[in-house]
């Protein structure tokens, strides 16, 4: 199939969360299963810079409401084929792909993605320039919302897949974006375009996608409720039969014990002896004591209520008490992150604290901890608590969304099956969180479950194929019979 792949980020690229991640790893696991896709991603001056040649596809002029601008073909550097939208008016800019220096949204942002939303739209129409045709326009985030809705507008063009990684990102401008953004003006309504008098990207997507997908199976579920609908509830509800969730995978070539460049020492399943020289490093780095028996927690990830860093933050005393270490490494809620280097002040030897994100402190992270810590509040699928599980590093995580899809809680009867591989905690409270390190901390002590617990979460497999599989499946759903 001829699918046209459409995402505001791609790694290496230019990343800012895990969806930078899935549009660089879902996009070649289709390829490998014999599918021809492209990535269409604006032309960021991290784009353009990392770009080893391109040429020049197409010109757009003329569209209404937008400035020019160019495509260029290029690759990824694992070889999958890579369009860029060259507009410098909108792209070429200092600061972060939707905020600038100062952690404010760009004011043009409806434009800017309109722009992305409007090409895509073009790539997967009767009218395209070019001589590849998708049979499947798949989009991503609020950033490409508005695609299934000019496409929808434009008889002949591709079934559209829209993609939700997060529902809390919607997408939402004031109602004369509308008219800025060439969508006619009939589409604002609550069967449309409007949300709560307003105008949302997301809310295009999910009502004129042809089929909607999101990143976890018990996240497809949770959207359809008040909890975490985010006022989607009702769409979602009647979208139901054109809803799927799929698990999200990892690029198990990046993250394997075995050969990451990142550690130490190299170590994998049935050969544990490198974990050990990574914990001691880790301990070294992050200047907490050196001790191997240490129980050593770490936590990579956004400093956010919805991470429930503030959780972690409260039961710290009583988790070092246990005893045992903590290492944090993330950014976000300013509050959060000079809490978190208060406490490191406080306890020095067992807390440590890195603002910030550090890919190669993120690997031995997840390598040097003996257990991982991800009690988000919702977590649409996560990937760091796959990551844990490959690299013998138990997780605790809340029962909600991929974490709950992705771990198997660690009881007696678990164990006997060998299907264990973390810890699940229902409540989201402090004294919930607590009971469950002091449960993973038993396990830990016990000489026999603890390897077994790591070895169950080494073996399984996280990998993209059986996803992309079930892609491919929706895919072809969407296509003509006959």
């Amino acid at each position: 199939m001829r699918v046209l792949f459409v995402t505001s980020e791609v790694a290496p690229l230019i990343k800012t969360g895990g969806l930078a991640d899935v549009s660089a790893a879902l996009p070649l696991a289709l390829r490998r299963l014999g599918d021809d896709v492209r990535v269409l991603v604006p032309g960021y001056p991290q784009v353009l810079t990392a770009l080893e040649s391109f040429k020049i596809e197409a010109f757009f002029t003329g569209i209404a409401g937008f400035p020019d601008a160019r495509l260029f073909a290029s690759t990824l550097p694992d070889g999958v084929p890579l369009w860029v939208i060259d507009c410098p008016e909108l792209f070429q800019r200092d600061g972060g792909i939707y905020q600038d220096g100062n952690g404010n949204d760009w004011p043009d942002n409806a434009l800017r993605f309109g722009l992305l939303s409007k090409v895509a739209a073009i790539l997967g129409g009767q009218g395209s320039p070019l001589d590849w045709k998708p049979e499947i326009v798949h989009c991503n985030d609020w950033q490409t919302g508005l695609t299934p809705a000019y496409m929808h507008f434009s008889p002949g063009s591709a079934p559209c897949v829209m993609t939700v990684h997060n529902l809390a990102f919607q997408g939402v401008f004031p109602p004369q974006a509308i008219s800025e953004l060439d969508i006619p003006a009939e589409s604002f309504q609550p069967h449309g375009v409007e949300y709560y008098g307003n105008f949302s990207f997301l809310k295009a997507g999910l009502y004129y996608a042809n089929h909607i997908t999101t990143v976890s199976p018990t996240y497809a579920e949770e959207i359809k409720t008040d909890a975490l609908g985010f006022g989607f509830q009702g769409l979602l509800g009647a979208r139901s039969s054109s809803l799927t969730g799929i698990l999200n995978g990892i690029n198990d070539s990046e993250w394997n014990p075995a050969n990451d460049p990142a550690l130490a020492c190299g170590y994998e399943a049935g050969n544990m002896a490198g974990k050990a020289a990574n914990k001691r490093e880790l301990q070294m780095q992050m200047g907490l004591t050196v001790d191997p028996k240490m129980p050593l927690f770490g936590l990579v990830g956004r400093f956010t209520h919805q991470k429930g860093l503030d959780v972690v933050l409260e039961i710290a005393p009583q988790l070092v008490a246990s005893p045992a270490q903590l290492v944090l490494l993330g950014s976000g809620d300013a509050t959060m992150q000079s809490d978190a280097l208060a406490l490191a002040r406080q306890y020095p030897g067992q807390i440590a604290a890195v603002v910030g994100f550090d890919e190669n402190l993120s690997h031995l992270i997840e390598a040097g901890a003996d257990i991982f810590l991800m009690p988000s509040r919702f977590e649409p699928c996560g990937l760091n608590q796959m990551y844990s599980q490959r690299y013998g590093t138990p997780p605790i995580v809340h029962a909600t969304g991929g974490l709950v899809d992705s771990v198997v809680d660690c009881n007696a009867a678990t164990l006997a099956q060998g299907a264990a591989t973390g810890f699940v905690f229902n409540n989201m409270t402090a004294p919930d969180l607590l009971r469950c390190v002091q449960r993973a901390l038993a396990v830990y002590r016990d000489k026999k479950s603890w390897p077994a617990l790591q070895l169950n979460g080494m073996n399984r497999d996280f990998g993209w194929q059986k996803s992309a599989a079930k892609y491919r499946e929706i895919y072809a759903s969407l296509l003509p019979t006959g």
